[in-house]
Protein backbone atom coordinates (compact mmCIF):
# COMPACT_ATOMS: atom_id res chain seq x y z
CA UNK A 1 0.00 0.00 0.00
CA UNK A 2 1.41 3.36 -0.98
CA UNK A 3 2.00 5.87 1.78
CA UNK A 4 -0.30 8.91 1.63
CA UNK A 5 1.00 12.38 2.38
CA UNK A 6 -0.52 15.76 3.13
CA UNK A 7 2.61 17.62 2.06
CA UNK A 8 2.02 20.40 -0.44
CA UNK A 9 2.78 19.69 -4.09
CA UNK A 10 6.13 21.06 -5.27
CA UNK A 11 6.09 23.96 -7.79
CA UNK A 12 7.10 21.74 -10.73
CA UNK A 13 4.16 19.43 -9.96
CA UNK A 14 1.86 22.44 -9.64
CA UNK A 15 2.89 23.52 -13.14
CA UNK A 16 1.92 20.10 -14.50
CA UNK A 17 -1.44 20.20 -12.70
CA UNK A 18 -2.22 23.72 -13.91
CA UNK A 19 -1.41 22.73 -17.49
CA UNK A 20 -3.53 19.57 -17.26
CA UNK A 21 -6.51 21.51 -15.89
CA UNK A 22 -6.01 24.17 -18.57
CA UNK A 23 -6.39 21.52 -21.28
CA UNK A 24 -9.59 20.24 -19.67
CA UNK A 25 -11.02 23.77 -19.32
CA UNK A 26 -10.29 24.60 -22.96
CA UNK A 27 -12.04 21.40 -24.06
CA UNK A 28 -15.14 21.85 -21.92
CA UNK A 29 -18.39 21.93 -23.96
CA UNK A 30 -20.12 25.27 -24.50
CA UNK A 31 -23.12 24.82 -22.16
CA UNK A 32 -21.15 23.72 -19.08
CA UNK A 33 -18.60 26.47 -19.75
CA UNK A 34 -21.33 29.11 -19.85
CA UNK A 35 -23.13 27.76 -16.78
CA UNK A 36 -19.93 27.59 -14.76
CA UNK A 37 -19.07 31.09 -15.98
CA UNK A 38 -22.42 32.39 -14.76
CA UNK A 39 -21.74 30.84 -11.36
CA UNK A 40 -18.33 32.49 -11.14
CA UNK A 41 -19.83 35.91 -11.90
CA UNK A 42 -22.34 35.42 -9.09
CA UNK A 43 -19.73 34.01 -6.69
CA UNK A 44 -17.39 36.97 -7.16
CA UNK A 45 -20.40 39.26 -6.70
CA UNK A 46 -21.11 37.59 -3.35
CA UNK A 47 -17.58 38.45 -2.28
CA UNK A 48 -18.11 42.02 -3.50
CA UNK A 49 -21.38 42.28 -1.57
CA UNK A 50 -19.66 41.11 1.61
CA UNK A 51 -16.80 43.56 1.01
CA UNK A 52 -19.23 46.45 0.60
CA UNK A 53 -20.94 45.69 3.90
CA UNK A 54 -17.68 45.23 5.79
CA UNK A 55 -16.29 48.53 4.45
CA UNK A 56 -19.36 50.47 5.60
CA UNK A 57 -18.79 52.76 8.60
CA UNK A 58 -15.26 51.49 9.16
CA UNK A 59 -13.31 53.29 11.88
CA UNK A 60 -10.37 50.88 12.13
CA UNK A 61 -7.95 52.94 10.07
CA UNK A 62 -7.13 52.59 6.37
CA UNK A 63 -4.91 49.51 6.43
CA UNK A 64 -6.86 47.51 9.00
CA UNK A 65 -10.22 48.25 7.38
CA UNK A 66 -9.03 47.32 3.89
CA UNK A 67 -7.41 44.14 5.21
CA UNK A 68 -10.71 43.11 6.78
CA UNK A 69 -12.53 43.99 3.56
CA UNK A 70 -10.04 41.88 1.61
CA UNK A 71 -10.68 38.88 3.83
CA UNK A 72 -14.42 39.31 3.24
CA UNK A 73 -13.94 39.59 -0.52
CA UNK A 74 -11.97 36.32 -0.48
CA UNK A 75 -15.34 34.59 -0.17
CA UNK A 76 -15.76 35.00 -3.93
CA UNK A 77 -12.68 33.04 -5.01
CA UNK A 78 -13.24 30.46 -2.28
CA UNK A 79 -16.65 29.73 -3.80
CA UNK A 80 -15.15 29.60 -7.30
CA UNK A 81 -12.33 27.21 -6.38
CA UNK A 82 -14.03 24.96 -3.85
CA UNK A 83 -17.55 25.11 -5.27
CA UNK A 84 -16.42 24.88 -8.88
CA UNK A 85 -16.84 27.65 -11.47
CA UNK A 86 -15.13 29.18 -14.50
CA UNK A 87 -13.57 32.57 -13.75
CA UNK A 88 -12.03 34.63 -16.56
CA UNK A 89 -9.14 35.94 -14.50
CA UNK A 90 -8.19 32.51 -13.20
CA UNK A 91 -8.53 31.02 -16.67
CA UNK A 92 -5.70 33.25 -17.84
CA UNK A 93 -3.55 30.40 -16.51
CA UNK A 94 -4.67 28.33 -19.53
CA UNK A 95 -1.85 30.23 -21.27
CA UNK A 96 0.51 27.62 -19.78
CA UNK A 97 -1.13 24.85 -21.81
CA UNK A 98 -1.28 27.17 -24.84
CA UNK A 99 2.44 27.92 -24.59
CA UNK A 100 3.12 24.18 -24.48
CA UNK A 101 0.98 23.77 -27.64
CA UNK A 102 -1.53 21.57 -25.84
CA UNK A 103 -4.29 24.13 -26.35
CA UNK A 104 -4.82 25.98 -29.63
CA UNK A 105 -5.23 29.75 -29.86
CA UNK A 106 -8.79 29.19 -31.06
CA UNK A 107 -9.69 27.08 -28.01
CA UNK A 108 -7.99 29.53 -25.66
CA UNK A 109 -9.92 32.51 -27.04
CA UNK A 110 -13.14 30.47 -27.16
CA UNK A 111 -12.86 29.70 -23.46
CA UNK A 112 -11.98 33.27 -22.52
CA UNK A 113 -14.78 34.72 -24.63
CA UNK A 114 -17.50 32.41 -23.32
CA UNK A 115 -16.35 32.69 -19.71
CA UNK A 116 -15.95 36.47 -19.84
CA UNK A 117 -19.46 37.00 -21.21
CA UNK A 118 -20.93 34.50 -18.75
CA UNK A 119 -19.08 36.16 -15.84
CA UNK A 120 -20.51 39.51 -16.96
CA UNK A 121 -24.07 38.20 -17.13
CA UNK A 122 -23.75 36.52 -13.73
CA UNK A 123 -22.34 39.65 -12.12
CA UNK A 124 -24.96 41.90 -13.71
CA UNK A 125 -27.70 39.56 -12.54
CA UNK A 126 -26.30 39.56 -9.01
CA UNK A 127 -26.09 43.38 -9.01
CA UNK A 128 -29.71 43.62 -10.15
CA UNK A 129 -30.93 41.20 -7.49
CA UNK A 130 -28.95 43.03 -4.82
CA UNK A 131 -30.52 46.31 -5.93
CA UNK A 132 -34.02 44.82 -5.82
CA UNK A 133 -33.43 43.00 -2.51
CA UNK A 134 -33.61 46.12 -0.36
CA UNK A 135 -30.66 45.03 1.77
CA UNK A 136 -28.64 48.03 0.64
CA UNK A 137 -30.93 50.07 2.91
CA UNK A 138 -29.32 48.48 5.96
CA UNK A 139 -28.17 51.07 8.48
CA UNK A 140 -30.46 53.71 7.07
CA UNK A 141 -28.96 53.42 3.59
CA UNK A 142 -25.28 53.67 4.51
CA UNK A 143 -24.50 50.40 2.70
CA UNK A 144 -25.93 51.87 -0.51
CA UNK A 145 -23.79 54.97 0.03
CA UNK A 146 -20.70 52.76 0.33
CA UNK A 147 -21.65 50.93 -2.88
CA UNK A 148 -21.97 54.23 -4.75
CA UNK A 149 -18.66 55.46 -3.34
CA UNK A 150 -16.88 52.28 -4.47
CA UNK A 151 -18.31 52.58 -7.98
CA UNK A 152 -17.41 56.27 -8.26
CA UNK A 153 -13.85 55.61 -7.14
CA UNK A 154 -13.46 52.89 -9.75
CA UNK A 155 -14.78 54.91 -12.70
CA UNK A 156 -12.56 57.80 -11.61
CA UNK A 157 -9.34 55.81 -12.02
CA UNK A 158 -7.12 56.92 -14.90
CA UNK A 159 -7.19 54.24 -17.66
CA UNK A 160 -3.42 53.76 -17.53
CA UNK A 161 -3.56 53.27 -13.78
CA UNK A 162 -6.53 50.94 -14.21
CA UNK A 163 -4.47 48.84 -16.64
CA UNK A 164 -1.52 48.63 -14.24
CA UNK A 165 -3.79 47.86 -11.29
CA UNK A 166 -5.36 45.12 -13.41
CA UNK A 167 -1.91 43.61 -14.01
CA UNK A 168 -1.03 43.62 -10.32
CA UNK A 169 -4.44 42.26 -9.35
CA UNK A 170 -4.31 39.22 -11.55
CA UNK A 171 -0.75 38.38 -10.61
CA UNK A 172 -2.09 37.89 -7.08
CA UNK A 173 -5.31 36.17 -8.18
CA UNK A 174 -3.45 33.67 -10.36
CA UNK A 175 -0.87 33.12 -7.62
CA UNK A 176 -3.77 32.36 -5.25
CA UNK A 177 -5.03 29.73 -7.69
CA UNK A 178 -1.47 28.47 -8.19
CA UNK A 179 -1.13 28.01 -4.43
CA UNK A 180 -4.49 26.18 -4.34
CA UNK A 181 -2.98 23.52 -6.59
CA UNK A 182 -0.29 22.98 -3.96
CA UNK A 183 -2.91 22.18 -1.31
CA UNK A 184 -4.28 18.67 -0.83
CA UNK A 185 -7.40 19.55 1.18
CA UNK A 186 -10.15 22.19 1.30
CA UNK A 187 -8.74 23.96 4.35
CA UNK A 188 -5.40 24.34 2.61
CA UNK A 189 -7.06 25.77 -0.49
CA UNK A 190 -9.00 28.32 1.55
CA UNK A 191 -5.88 29.41 3.40
CA UNK A 192 -4.00 29.69 0.11
CA UNK A 193 -6.69 32.01 -1.25
CA UNK A 194 -7.13 34.42 1.66
CA UNK A 195 -3.73 36.13 1.78
CA UNK A 196 -3.19 36.90 -1.95
CA UNK A 197 -6.80 38.00 -2.42
CA UNK A 198 -6.79 40.11 0.75
CA UNK A 199 -3.60 41.72 -0.50
CA UNK A 200 -4.96 42.72 -3.91
CA UNK A 201 -8.15 44.13 -2.40
CA UNK A 202 -6.38 45.99 0.40
CA UNK A 203 -3.91 47.50 -2.06
CA UNK A 204 -6.67 48.77 -4.35
CA UNK A 205 -5.86 46.68 -7.42
CA UNK A 206 -8.54 46.12 -10.07
CA UNK A 207 -10.37 42.88 -10.89
CA UNK A 208 -12.46 42.90 -14.07
CA UNK A 209 -15.13 40.46 -12.87
CA UNK A 210 -15.54 42.19 -9.50
CA UNK A 211 -15.99 45.47 -11.38
CA UNK A 212 -18.75 43.85 -13.44
CA UNK A 213 -20.69 43.90 -10.16
CA UNK A 214 -19.41 47.02 -8.38
CA UNK A 215 -19.88 49.53 -11.21
CA UNK A 216 -23.27 48.36 -12.57
CA UNK A 217 -24.62 48.40 -9.00
CA UNK A 218 -23.43 52.00 -8.73
CA UNK A 219 -25.14 52.72 -12.05
CA UNK A 220 -28.43 51.40 -10.69
CA UNK A 221 -28.11 53.33 -7.43
CA UNK A 222 -27.24 56.65 -9.09
CA UNK A 223 -29.91 56.35 -11.82
CA UNK A 224 -27.65 57.43 -14.67
CA UNK A 225 -25.02 59.22 -12.62
CA UNK A 226 -22.53 56.62 -13.82
CA UNK A 227 -22.75 55.90 -17.55
CA UNK A 228 -22.05 52.83 -19.65
CA UNK A 229 -19.03 54.65 -21.08
CA UNK A 230 -17.73 55.23 -17.54
CA UNK A 231 -18.08 51.49 -16.97
CA UNK A 232 -16.24 50.58 -20.17
CA UNK A 233 -13.43 53.09 -19.52
CA UNK A 234 -12.68 51.09 -16.40
CA UNK A 235 -13.51 47.57 -17.57
CA UNK A 236 -11.53 47.52 -20.82
CA UNK A 237 -8.10 48.54 -19.45
CA UNK A 238 -8.61 46.44 -16.32
CA UNK A 239 -9.44 43.38 -18.47
CA UNK A 240 -6.31 43.76 -20.58
CA UNK A 241 -4.28 44.34 -17.44
CA UNK A 242 -5.69 41.15 -15.93
CA UNK A 243 -4.65 39.21 -19.06
CA UNK A 244 -1.09 40.56 -18.89
CA UNK A 245 -0.81 39.90 -15.17
CA UNK A 246 -2.18 36.37 -15.20
CA UNK A 247 -1.28 35.20 -18.68
CA UNK A 248 2.18 36.70 -19.01
CA UNK A 249 3.59 37.42 -15.56
CA UNK A 250 2.34 34.20 -13.96
CA UNK A 251 1.50 31.60 -16.63
CA UNK A 252 4.32 32.30 -19.10
CA UNK A 253 6.90 32.85 -16.36
CA UNK A 254 6.12 29.54 -14.65
CA UNK A 255 5.84 27.74 -17.99
CA UNK A 256 9.33 28.97 -18.95
CA UNK A 257 10.72 27.78 -15.61
CA UNK A 258 9.09 24.36 -15.25
CA UNK A 259 7.61 23.21 -18.57
CA UNK A 260 9.60 24.71 -21.44
CA UNK A 261 11.90 22.24 -23.16
CA UNK A 262 15.38 23.82 -23.32
CA UNK A 263 17.02 20.86 -25.07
Amino acid sequence: MSEQTLDAYAPNKIAELVEHVGVKKAGLPVIPTIMLGLLAGVFIAFGAMFFTLVMTNQYMGLGSARLLGGVAFSLGLILVVVGGAELFTGNNLIVMAWADRKVSTKKLLRNWGLVYIANLIGALGAATLMYWSGTLSLGGGVVAETAVEIANIKVGIDPTQAFIRGILCNVLVCLAIWLCFAARDVAGKILAIIFPISAFVALGFEHSVANMYFIPLGMLLTDGGISVMDFLRNLIPVTFGNIVGGGLLVAIVYWSIYLKDYK
